[in-house]
Formats: structure tokens, sequence, C-alpha cells
């Protein structure tokens, strides 16, 4: 396991997931994700390096960084794998080297729309989610019909729980039949309209959906699934998902929620063996091995507690949600955990954050605290069998 300071910081894998499945989209339906003018960059011959990249930890020299830096064509495709990379190991420095190579086609006036999508990606992941749709908002102004610019901005407005202006932005991917569905779908699906959304989006075919997409399917599938109450079948459509992709961290993370949730951590250590590195994974270790009394709990707790703490001084505040877990599962702090959950509250308002807010103030004997999520819940008539025993009038 690596050492706490190179866990993984600003691991945001629903935007993740969005931006992957728009890209491939893009590929697929023809399009580029760089429209420029002039011909490609053409090496001078196959021994020339623009840059290292399998690990993420070096680089060829200052010129052919400049080189990179300084074609939108290379740029552009470098900083999507830097994302992508980011996406399956939670390494935060892949973040940033896509931002050094997003920085000069994002400064005005003459900002490139396809940049700032992925400077808006970027963004997000360090929970600085008003400047990302402040980049997306310029990029739209730019290029009104750009799918993958409309994902981004409808995943980040879930995230911060506004469904209205969500729903909207998924309502300009018309022309992407598959993916608009399931964008409209999984916002249906947290305000209100649970049942046809899960209806909806069983009834997609799967044969004509690229891989991708396929696993987005099943992943919603089983979120949806298991909202419902029906666990058994979250657990299918989640092992679905992860058969196709077996990197997507969210769905991972998801369904060891789901086994921790039904007391099999076991299985849980099994699905996130070999993730430990990415401290929301190592956090479900550590319940998992606290449900165990298995004996590397110990190193678990005390890695994570260098991490929140790095954090702290830091400044970021990018995993307050699994903070406040951490807090609550591991640590068995409720006061702490109801504090953090709060913090976390004004941040992001996933059924997820409401979760852990509602079990702490549950835990903690201040149900009142949690009034703001309560009232969330009511208001967007979200339905979701994890929170059903935690609201008020539960028993």
């Amino acid at each position: 396991m690596r050492k706490c300071r190179e866990l993984a910081y600003g691991w945001s894998p629903r935007i993740f997931r969005g931006l992957q499945v728009l890209f491939m989209m893009t590929l697929s339906i023809g399009g580029s994700m760089v429209a420029i003018a002039g011909p490609p960059f053409e090496p001078a011959g196959d021994a020339e390096i623009l840059a290292y990249v399998p690990t993420g930890a070096t680089h060829t020299g200052l010129a052919q960084r400049a080189q990179a830096a300084a074609r939108l064509d290379v740029a552009l495709p470098l900083a999507q794998f830097y994302i992508s990379q980011a996406r399956s190991t939670g390494d935060l420095r892949f973040l940033g080297y896509a931002q050094a190579l997003l920085i000069p086609w994002t400064r005005p006036p003459s900002a490139e729309p396809q940049a700032l999508v992925l400077m808006a990606t970027v963004l997000q992941s360090r929970h600085e989610f008003r400047a990302a749709l402040e980049d997306l908002d310029i990029a739209l102004r730019a290029r009104p019909e750009d799918p993958q610019a409309w994902l981004t901005r409808a995943t980040v407005l879930r995230v911060l729980g506004r469904y209205a202006d969500a729903e909207q932005s998924c309502q300009h991917l018309s022309g992407a039949d598959a993916v608009a569905v399931l964008c409209l779908q999984g916002i249906r699906a947290v305000s209100g309209q649970l049942d046809s959304a899960y209806g909806v989006t069983r009834a997609i075919s799967p044969q004509a959906l690229t891989n991708t997409t396929r696993a987005w399917r099943y992943s919603q599938l089983g979120e949806m699934a298991e909202a419902l109450g029906d666990d058994s079948t979250a657990s299918h459509w989640f092992s679905e998902c992860l058969e196709l992709t077996p990197d997507d961290m969210y769905t991972r993370a998801t369904y060891a929620d789901l086994l921790l949730r039904q007391g099999h951590p076991a299985e849980v250590l099994r699905l996130l063996s070999g993730y430990q590195s990415m401290e929301p994974m190592l956090l479900r270790v550590a319940i998992a091995q606290g449900q165990m009394g298995a004996p590397g709990l110990a190193k678990s707790r005390a890695a994570l507690e260098e991490a929140f703490e790095l954090e702290e001084r830091r400044g970021e505040a990018v995993h307050r949600r699994e903070q406040a877990r951490f807090l609550l599962d591991v640590l068995n702090q409720p006061e702490e955990a109801l504090r953090v959950a709060l913090i976390n509250w004004q941040v992001q308002r996933e059924p997820d954050d409401a979760l852990v807010l509602l079990r702490a103030a549950r835990t903690a004997g201040r149900a009142a605290t949690a009034s703001a999520a309560a009232q969330f819940v009511r208001a967007h008539h979200l339905q979701d069998a994890r929170l059903t025993p935690y609201l008020p009038g539960a028993t």
C-alpha cells in the first residue's frame, strides 16, 4: 500500500463517468473531441517522445512538454488521458498534469470550449463546483450543442441537488439517444419518479450500446434497484457493470456499500482487493475490517487518519463525506461525524450525503440537527430505502 501522503485526493467518479461516456460517444458517432483549424500534429518520427505517461510520475524534458502544451490537438487528448488515469487510479497528480496542459487554452479572450469542459472536470474533482459551472457556461455559449459540456453540467448540478436545472441540461442531449435517456432518468430517479425511471432504464436495449454506456446503464439500474429496496437485483446489476468495466470505481464503491450494509465484510475485502491506495476504497476496507475484527484495521485506520489530517492542513475539503463516515463507522465518534457531515451538506447533496448526515445525527442523539437533509428529501420526493429508517417518524 502507498503511504498516506500518496493516497487519492479529489476522487469524484460520478463526473468522470459522464466524461468517459461522452468521450466514447463522440468518437463512436464520428465526431471529434477537438475541432481545430489546421492539420493534426505529426511527430518527426517514431522515436520522437512527447510525454512519458505510464505511471504519471515523470515527464520528458521541457521542450517536449512545451510542444505538447502548445498544440491543442496534442494537449486535449493528453489532458483527457490524464483525467482518465485520475479516474482509474484516484491519483490527484494526474489532475495536476491535466490542469497544467489546459491552463493556456482556458484563458480569455480566446479560451477553447473543449479545454474549458475538461478544466471543469478537474475543478469539480476538487469540489470547486461554482468555478466548474462557470467554465461550462462559457464553453456552452461558444458551442451550445456540445453534448460533453451538457452532460458534465447535468452531473455537477445533480451533485449539488439542483435537479430541475440538471434535467434541463440532460434535455440538451436529445441527439444522443441512450445517453440522453440515461442522463434524464438518472435525475428523475432521485426527484420523485424512481419507479418510472427504473422501468424506462430497464427498457433500454443494451445491444446497440458501447461497453461504456452499457456499463453506465447497469450501474444506474443497480442504484435504482437499491433505492427501491431490492438489494439482490441491485447486486446483479452492479456485478454486470463491473464485468464490463472493472475499473469503474464509482460502481465498485457503491457495490461495497451495499455489501457492508448487508453485513458481508469478507466480500467487500475481496471486491476492493488491490484498490486500497484510493482513499474512498480504503475507508470501505476499514469498515469491513472493523465488522470482521480483522488485524489490518489499525493500519487502515492510521492511514486514513493521516490522510484526513493532511487534507485539513492543506485546506482541502474534498472528502468530507468519507471523513464523516470514517468518524462514524470506524472511530465511533458520532458527534464529530455529525459536525463534518453538516459541513459536507453545505457543499454537495447527493443521497449518500443525506444518508451519512441522517445516520450521524441519529447516532449522536441529535436527529433534529439533520432537519435540512430531511427537508431536502421531502421537497424532492426522494425515494431511497436506505434513507427511510433515519427520516423523522421512522421507528
